[in-house]
């Protein structure tokens, strides 16, 4: 896979997504093989570009590899500006989000809603383009509703603007997340333009990773929400295997300490719980009461020791 001059190790990307692909997240998902990962968002609106959330999203403390920073918004000189800070900030790629279907950010025209407006789409893609030396990504999704499927003339816009690579996630903006996705779109967008096309949306599995590359015979697929609490899916993908509890315990204490270092003991310990929330799901059912007091935990060593200690539960479950 290859986007501007770099070429992944692999064709399997990590979706950007808000509140989920911070540093200690996105590094973790190299560790088990992503080929490229996409930070959260970032707003282009200059008086945001010093905000400490802001340079989280941004921040390249963790990993190595490629460094893509995603950026939202609807004015092409903001769009531009926010290119080339985060281009000195570090930044390898650029991706331009016009994918999320989230109300707050459609409200505002962007994310999704820029599909409505496909002439300002093409003067954003200029401006981004234009304004740094590092290649530029865009993600969309198919259209803004059933009756307005436009991501073919979308990608011609791309290609035609210098973008260096096109996801499509196959929803539109109204599905949100509900539904499944279709990937006839996709395919009719690879065989329309020569630009790279990265397939996204419900490939959750090893199988389904396989059927859409075959399908939509796409350059490669980016994985989202199936990352969560399941980092280890691309490896899965790559060499159809499954961690066992021990590696699992290991990669979770990992992630966790992570989080702590990167936020700090209050913050980390309060974002962790939602990734525990996920890694539990796919790994059982465990007791409410476990679950409570996970939630409860104020501390980075209470909230390891009950993890650790919940592992014992899911060994003897496994056991029985």
């Amino acid at each position: 896979m290859q986007i501007g001059p770099y070429t992944l190790a692999n064709n399997l990307i990590l979706a950007p997504m808000a509140g989920i692909t911070d540093g200690p997240f996105r590094e973790l998902c190299s560790r088990y093989g992503a080929g490229l990962t996409v930070s959260e968002m970032v707003a282009s609106n200059p008086h945001l570009q010093k905000h400490p959330r802001t340079l989280l999203k941004s921040s390249h403390q963790h990993g190595s590899g490629l460094k893509a920073v995603q950026i939202l918004g609807t004015e092409p000189e903001q769009m531009a500006k926010a290119a080339q800070i985060n281009v000195n900030r570090g930044a390898d790629i650029i991706d331009i989000n016009m994918g999320c279907p989230a109300k707050k950010v459609c409200s505002v025209a962007a994310g999704s809603a820029l599909l409505k407006n496909e002439q300002k789409v093409a003067q954003i893609l200029s401006s981004v383009v234009s304004a740094v030396n590092v290649p530029v990504t865009l993600k969309i999704r198919t259209g803004w509703d059933k009756n307005s499927i436009n991501a073919l003339n979308i990608a011609k816009l791309a290609e035609n603007n210098g973008i260096a690579a096109l996801t499509i996630h196959g929803r539109t903006r109204q599905c949100k997340f509900t539904g499944k996705a279709e990937y006839d779109t996709i395919k009719q967008v690879k065989e329309a333009v020569s630009i790279p096309v990265i397939a996204n949306g419900d490939i959750d599995s090893v199988s389904k990773a396989q059927q859409v590359l075959q399908y939509t015979r796409a350059d490669a697929i980016m994985i989202g929400r199936a990352a969560q609490g399941r980092p280890w899916i691309f490896k899965q993908i790559l060499k159809n295997t499954t961690p066992d509890l021990l590696e699992i315990q290991s990669t979770i204490n990992h992630h966790l300490e992570n989080l702590y270092s990167f936020y700090g003991n209050i913050s980390g310990v309060r974002i962790a719980r939602k990734h525990i929330a996920w890694y539990f799901e796919n790994l059982g059912s465990l007791p409410v009461s476990w679950k409570k007091n996970i939630n409860q935990a104020q501390h980075p060593e209470q909230q390891l020791t009950l993890v650790n200690r919940s592992f014992n539960y899911f060994i003897q479950q496994n056991q029985i």
